[in-house]
């Protein structure tokens, strides 16, 4: 017999309209970064649409600097006050969202959200290859926002659930029982977390997992990471923020590309974590959002 089905509070969840613009791509004005060897370097980044970096391509060996797959939204909306319709669309998106595009030469095309990117606050939608050769900076698109208040019934409070559309958390590897089991790609211990420490939220945005230490690559495999790879971090609490926590596990979504930038590196997203360890992660070395968006 499998196991019993993860039950969650679907029917209680608001599906609500959220809309961005394709941003165009951001460099610092003199175009150079200062790698953690020292060296000045010129890489692409942020932004714009990706034709050649996807969820399920390798998220270290690119010349790229914090590079998004596919395409990167924000919302250019003014602010009213505190109230941020950019901070709206990079909270109430969630990972497996369908994105469809409202405006240009690829108007109608269904992409999928695929993670969130800190800092430049961006959120990355996935497309097809030919979709993407329609598309051009400023095209829009809505995204029918669904997940936020998700609630595993039979785990909450002490695994909380974030950033990500219930169907498709139902589609991952896993195994329902006295703990939730969740196949990943690789363990990360929490000792190599980098920026992203400090925020007070990881409904939003990422922490990096940082790629400088030759024996840590080898140890934990980090060579072989891919976008859209579900990894654990070990000892790592995102209730309130990303924190080191002992015996904390926290699962999340590899959303970005490698950096040469010390402290940074490819991004994790968070989907779920809980601070007394009622996760157990296992191996799977196919669990990676590709498989469970296009399978």
């Amino acid at each position: 017999m499998g196991s019993p089905a993860l039950r969650m509070n679907i029917s209680e969840l608001v599906r609500l309209s959220v809309v961005g613009e394709i941003d165009h791509p951001t460099l610092r004005k003199t175009g150079y970064v200062i790698s953690s060897n020292g060296r000045v370097e010129v890489y692409p980044s942020v932004g714009g649409i990706t034709y050649n970096v996807r969820i399920g391509d390798s998220a270290i060996h690119w010349m790229a600097d914090h590079v998004e797959p596919g395409v990167s939204l924000r919302n250019s909306g003014k602010a009213a006050g505190e109230y941020s319709p950019n901070a709206a669309l990079n909270v109430l998106a969630c990972i497996g969202n369908k994105a469809v595009v409202q405006s240009g030469e690829a108007k109608g095309a269904v992409g999928y959200v695929t993670g969130k990117h800190g800092g430049i606050d961006h959120v990355m939608v996935d497309f097809p290859p030919e979709v993407l050769e329609k598309l051009t900076i400023g095209d829009r698109m809505l995204i029918k926002s669904f997940g936020v208040g998700l609630r595993l019934l039979d785990y909450y409070p002490e695994i909380l659930a974030m950033n990500i559309d219930p169907t498709l958390l139902s589609r991952f590897n896993l195994k329902v029982g006295s703990k939730l089991g969740i196949g990943v790609t690789h363990f990360i211990p929490a000792k190599l977390m980098g920026a992203g420490l400090g925020s007070a939220s990881g409904h939003s945005g990422d922490y990096d997992i940082q790629v400088f230490d030759e024996n840590s690559i080898e140890k934990y495999d980090l060579a072989s990471l891919r976008i859209g790879d579900i990894v654990a971090i070990m000892d790592s609490d995102a209730s309130y923020g990303w924190v080191y926590r002992e015996g904390a596990v926290t699962i999340g979504l590899v959303a970005h590309s490698n950096s040469v930038i010390s402290g940074h590196g490819p991004g994790v997203t968070t989907i779920l974590t809980s601070r007394d360890g009622l996760i157990e992660p296992f191996r799977d070395p196919n669990a990676n959002l590709i498989e469970y968006l296009y399978s």
